[in-house]
């Protein structure tokens, strides 16, 4: 059974319905966020970088991040969208990009090769108010679990 090392709570500010993570020393990402984008794909992997599609436009997503072990067992849970990638991080340290980098930073606790599960509930109830009433703050909501690669 995976063991809990560390959870942040955070928000993303998310434009043009976009936001990603990348390693936090941009010098070692290749081609930054959003460069190459893909609109319309949940989560999409890139080297030393993951985005993600959001349901709302312009807002404020909740995000709950992460650090185990080892794979974190399933939970039961509501999700409207799922998927996993692979990232390698060069410093630890992870920076969140939406509108713009973020102050905050999700920490790792070392670098290496991780494996990472995004989660998302909210969708629906995000792209209606984006819609009708402009910018919503935590409808969108994300669980993002980080662990160790193996081999």
């Amino acid at each position: 059974m995976a063991v809990l090392l560390g959870q942040q709570e955070l928000d993303a500010r998310v434009e043009y319905r976009a936001f990603g993570f990348q390693e936090s020393d941009d010098s070692a990402v290749p081609v930054p966020f959003p460069d190459d984008f893909d609109w319309g794909v949940f989560l999409q992997e890139r080297v030393r970088r993951f985005d993600v599609f959001s349901a709302g436009h312009t807002h404020a997503a909740a995000v709950t991040a992460r650090v185990w072990d080892g794979r974190p067992d399933g939970e039961d849970g509501e999700w409207e969208e799922d998927g996993e990638v692979d990232y390698e991080s060069v410093s630890g340290d992870v920076a969140v990009w939406g509108s713009g980098r973020s102050e905050e930073l999700i920490r790792l606790g070392h670098a290496g090769r991780w494996r990472v599960r995004v989660r998302c509930a909210g969708r629906a109830a995000v792209e209606r108010v984006t819609r009708d009433t402009g910018t919503a703050y935590g409808v969108e909501r994300y669980v993002i679990d980080f662990w160790p690669k193996a081999g």
